[in-house]
């Protein structure tokens, strides 16, 4: 499945098709080919573009091949050696300079896959290809990571930087992956939207310049999903050419596409360079989320499959990987905040004559929660609605036949709350300015470990006590104000990818104590409907909107990948 040739050529090759690049002999990394099987073979000459350039304006990187490497399809990229397509990373030395040279060190193939560190990412691979890119004068590697899917037809890819050097590093950008598409005619197809009007198809046609979807909301979001697509002419549902871009991670993105001048198109995805810096001090590594690529030479119907099975097979996991999952009947619309136990037992011991199989008590539980001003951070239940705990009405319930399930929103908090009199300094924003929120709420600043350790701790005591098989995850607002208290200047660029760390960290804390639990994640809807959340939660509320026609094109965006 992956080939290394003597003249250093890869070729990464899935049941139906085929991905090529070679090191140049200057180190660079040359894109041959992504699309339709080819067969194997010791030199892939046939496939190489020729690089003469010789015109005004025309940076010259290496006067023995006469190399512009901005006429050339790159497979990853950098600023300041004349490609002036967006780089794939951008990094500062210590003594300010932005300019970086990753030359080709060396290549290893394994039958496992690296795991990044903190993220999810897919499992039950078939080769990873490791390419090392070193910069000398920047003391740091690069690590390229591909891992091939073969049945699926996915390549995955991210990368490792690694400072071997004896000072900071600060990133600013590192993508998860880049392919450079020769010219041609194409379209992106991307799927956007707000709230109860998820994930809606969108097409643009690609012409010169730039043209990007992503999130700075916080989360993966309702505005632009992290997955796109490239349709390559005429391509349809059923045949034609078309290549599917998907991330997994749950935070701010970004999926870009560049037109170049010369007719090349730069496809690349990643963590949203806005509002990110990173210090990599020296030893550390950083690495960046796992982008999902494929190709199908058998239309947008093809692609969709390829990704199913990829999501299906390789991101689920767990004890409800391939179970059918359980009719539900939830006291929300019924009772909002005001119930009693015998209200709930009423409702579901109407829900198992009618055959759900799981009751969820949604929000209202938990501290003085009587509505939405109050109580949110406070997970330990209100014994003036239920005497006996939650303990006691889900042991009632499921004496009914059924199973038990609940409602929590644990990266939220209310000013009204005992949580928030005890850690005013667990929430983000900057001391002294007023602060926006969302539905009475307030973001808890999960970059903080105390955080997720106090929340986790709260939770988890809930589920020992109780028999609980279901939990409905919610996240209603985006975040603002996002800055970290308590901690200096150079430490708020990275606020927001530590704080979707320490929201993964979380779950992988509760599935790995509860295996048996049905995750499902809500973000006020289908706000955060992305791989990285389906790794820990199995499943996911699609959209608020249940009306049957408006559903009709929210089920048909959210089906494509």
């Amino acid at each position: 499945m992956i080939q290394i040739t003597s003249q250093k050529t890869f070729h990464l090759s899935t049941e139906k098709t085929s991905y090529l690049f070679r090191a140049l002999p200057c180190g660079k990394l040359e894109q041959l080919y992504y699309g339709r099987k080819i067969p194997a073979c010791e030199e892939y000459t046939f496939l190489y573009d020729k690089h003469a350039a010789g015109y005004s304006n025309t940076t010259v990187y290496d006067k023995k091949d006469h190399l512009s490497l901005d006429h050339i399809r790159l497979d990853y990229s950098e600023f300041g050696k004349g490609d002036y397509r967006l780089p794939a990373m951008q990094v500062q030395a210590e003594n300010g300079n932005f300019n970086c040279d990753f030359k080709f060190l060396d290549a290893k193939v394994t039958d496992t896959k690296p795991e990044l560190a903190g993220l999810p990412s897919s499992y039950g691979a078939s080769q990873t290809l490791t390419v090392i890119m070193e910069d000398k004068a920047l003391c740091a590697q690069l690590h390229l990571f591909y891992t091939v899917f073969e049945n699926c037809n996915v390549i995955t890819r991210s990368a490792r930087l690694i400072n071997n050097g004896e000072k900071t590093i600060k990133i600013h950008s590192l993508m998860s992956m880049q392919i450079d598409l020769p010219a041609g005619d194409y379209t992106m197809i991307s799927f956007d939207g707000a709230w109860i009007r998820e994930r809606y198809q969108h097409e643009r046609k690609l012409t010169a310049g730039e043209c990007s979807i992503g999130s700075i909301c916080g989360t993966s979001s309702n505005r632009h999903n992290p997955f796109f697509a490239i349709r390559k002419g005429d391509c349809n549902e059923q045949a034609g050419e078309c290549w599917g871009i998907n991330l997994v991670y749950s935070g701010n993105h970004i999926g870009r596409v560049e037109v170049a001048p010369h007719g090349m198109v730069r496809v690349q995805n990643g963590i949203n360079p806005f509002e990110f810096e990173w210090a990599l001090a020296p030893g550390q590594s950083f690495d960046a989320p796992e982008s999902v690529l494929t190709y199908s030479h058998e239309g947008l119907n093809g692609m969709s499959r390829n990704m199913h099975a990829f999501v299906k097979e390789h991101i689920v996991r767990g004890e409800w990987k391939h179970k059918e999952r359980p009719i539900v009947v939830n006291n929300w619309e019924a009772t909002y905040f005001q119930f009693t136990e015998k209200k709930i037992l009423a409702i579901a011991k109407e829900g198992a004559r009618l055959g759900a199989e799981l009751f969820v008590l949604d929000d209202g539980w938990f501290g003085k929660r009587d509505d939405a001003t109050s109580s949110l951070g406070d997970w330990y239940p209100d014994l003036s609605k239920l005497p006996e705990g939650i303990t006691g009405v889900a042991k009632k319930v499921e004496a009914l036949g059924m199973k038990f399930g609940l409602w929590i929103e644990p990266e939220m908090v209310n000013h009204e709350s005992r949580l928030y009199r005890e850690h005013p300094d667990w929430l983000l924003g900057e001391p002294g300015r007023p602060q926006c929120h969302g539905r009475n709420q307030f973001v808890l600043d999960y970059s903080k470990p105390e955080v997720v350790k106090g929340i986790g701790d709260m939770i988890a005591k809930v589920l020992r006590e109780a028999p609980v098989s279901y939990i409905k995850w919610d996240m209603n607002r985006s975040m603002s104000e996002v800055f970290s208290k308590g901690r200096d200047a150079a430490f708020q660029g990275e606020v927001f990818h530590r704080h979707m760390l320490g929201i993964y960290s979380l779950y992988e804390r509760l599935i790995t104590e509860f295996p048996d639990i049905l995750f499902e994640s809500c973000a006020s809807g289908g706000a955060r409907f992305d791989p990285g959340m389906l790794y820990y939660a199995p499943q996911t509320w699609t959209s608020d909107n249940t009306d049957a026609v408006e559903r009709l094109r929210i089920q048909y965006g959210t089906s494509v990948v």
